[in-house]
């Protein structure tokens, strides 16, 4: 049973870790199993939220909204999974979270194509599908969008205000990160300097780190796969969440 004490970000990452384990370690997200057979049962929207799934012709979007409520605020979630791992129920849960935590502002998730069927820039194009789709359908205020994401989807999220930036279209209101994978070419000191410390990838390089089916042919010092080679300026504020001991 959890510990009703642990404040809600506490109980959000500890969910993301697990998250994390999963598909870092579990050959069938590997091999792309899990994306075909998914084994989650189906998820119930709780009451008091309205919950709309929308199709677009490359992948599907989840659209929450707090029945009777609009603020204009919305936050743009880009669930993690190493570009490999499916949309899950706990990202669900996390839109039910960050509605709450904005005070019933809307959240949009989307299930964006990933490898390894589909690398490098497949993730980067929806994502920045799902921004305009904001703008231009749902006429968000670009400032009122937050844009979210922990491991491969926090490095999502700088790589697709980087490509607005770079291509002259309005850049969100701030970007939340948490753990965020920003360099795909693994040569960061922490990768030595953590190897025996990180409870998720430390003391093996058998894992989605080191075996990346989303780069493709693409280099991996490209700024739109690994932000961390990229130009900040002019960004948003950013809210980077991060623990000592990762790689």
């Amino acid at each position: 049973m959890r510990d009703k004490r642990v404040s809600v970000r506490g109980n959000l990452v500890r969910d993301m870790m697990q998250n994390v384990m999963e598909t870092s370690l579990k050959q069938p997200i590997q091999s792309g199993e899990l994306r075909k057979n998914p084994v989650e049962p189906a998820w119930i929207c709780p009451a008091g939220y309205e919950y709309e799934i929308v199709e677009t012709e490359q992948f599907p979007m989840e659209y929450l909204r707090p029945e009777g409520i609009f603020t204009g605020r919305v936050i743009l979630q880009l669930h993690g999974g190493g570009y490999i791992g499916p949309m899950k129920n706990i990202y669900r849960k996390f839109a039910v979270r960050y509605s709450k935590l904005s005070f019933g502002g809307d959240v949009l998730t989307i299930d964006y194509r990933v490898a390894p069927e589909y690398p490098y820039p497949a993730a980067l194009e929806d994502a920045v599908y799902a921004y305009k789709w904001l703008i231009q359908e749902k006429e968000y205020e670009p400032d009122h969008i937050i844009v979210a994401g922990d491991s491969a989807g926090g490095g999502l999220a700088l790589a697709m205000v980087m490509y607005l930036r770079d291509n002259r279209l309005p850049l969100p209101g701030g970007i939340i990160t948490m753990s965020p994978w920003t360099d795909m070419t693994n040569s960061g000191a922490s990768y030595t300097d953590n190897y025996e410390t990180d409870p998720l990838f430390g003391n093996s390089t058998d894992n989605m780190l080191f075996h990346s089916s989303y780069i493709g042919d693409t280099d991996p010092k490209n700024p739109y796969l690994s932000p961390l080679f990229g130009d900040f300026q002019g960004f948003p504020p950013v809210l980077m969440q991060v623990g000592s001991y990762e790689v």
